[in-house]
């Protein structure tokens, strides 16, 4: 697994553990929901600025979502 895709892959879990869908998670993070959608299918290289946003979007920190192995969400 890639970068791209383990960052994807925990914010798909984080967002719906947070119970958030793709729309509502882009508006309060100031994202575009097609941008949210690219990177949870591991097919966006992002900036360092929007992994910031994602990560406060997330109630996490930016290295969190490079790093952990998150849970899925029950």
């Amino acid at each position: 697994m890639n970068i791209r895709q383990k960052l994807g892959i925990n914010v798909k879990r984080l967002r719906e553990g947070l119970g958030l869908s793709q729309e509502q998670f882009a508006f309060e993070a100031d994202i575009h929901r097609t941008y949210v959608s690219d990177v949870e299918r591991g097919s966006r290289n992002i900036s360092i600025e929007v992994l910031e946003k994602f990560a406060r979007g997330l109630k996490v920190t930016p290295g969190y979502l490079l790093d952990a192995d998150v849970p899925k969400a029950d």
